[in-house]
């Protein structure tokens, strides 16, 4: 199936449709910052990683959880933000110069009082295909007419 284009998910949207791939490079520059792992030198210093039997230094999952959350907002809109829930779990290290690839299946459409309540299987991979994360997210996207009134 196609990959739709930055269109955004509504009542019409079916099961199966793939939410548009986005692409990250493990910059260890960001992966040094404060938001990101400062405090752990893990996640930026090349030589303190090697010696802990590391590669390379390694994201944190909160950073593969933002491009996950990027991808949403993406598709969702505004309503990625009220009552979403996103459940990840972090399988694989992702390491300085990877390009992870975030993506975005709708697995399940349910409808609910407020309008339909989606299920996204989400996951990330590196240029090779190891999956780095998985997991769901669950947004609902109201009806028409209630989404006007707010």
């Amino acid at each position: 199936m196609k990959e739709n284009l930055g269109e955004q998910v509504t009542g019409e949207t079916p099961v199966g449709w793939r939410l548009q791939t986005i692409k990250k490079r493990a910059v260890i520059q960001l992966m040094g910052s404060r938001v990101w792992g400062r405090f752990n030198p893990n996640h930026w210093d090349v030589d303190y990683a090697k010696s802990t039997g590391l590669s390379a230094p390694i994201q944190t999952g909160e950073m593969t959880s933002a491009y996950i959350s990027e991808m949403c907002v993406n598709h969702f809109g505004r309503h990625f933000f009220c009552g979403s829930r996103v459940a990840c779990k972090y399988i694989n290290a992702t390491v300085a110069d990877e390009v992870i690839s975030v993506h975005g299946v709708i697995s399940q459409k349910l409808v609910v009082e407020e309008g339909w309540r989606f299920v996204v299987d989400v996951w990330c991979e590196n240029e090779v295909g190891d999956k780095k994360t998985v997991g769901t997210v669950e947004v609902t996207v109201p009806t028409a007419d209630k989404d006007e009134i707010q």
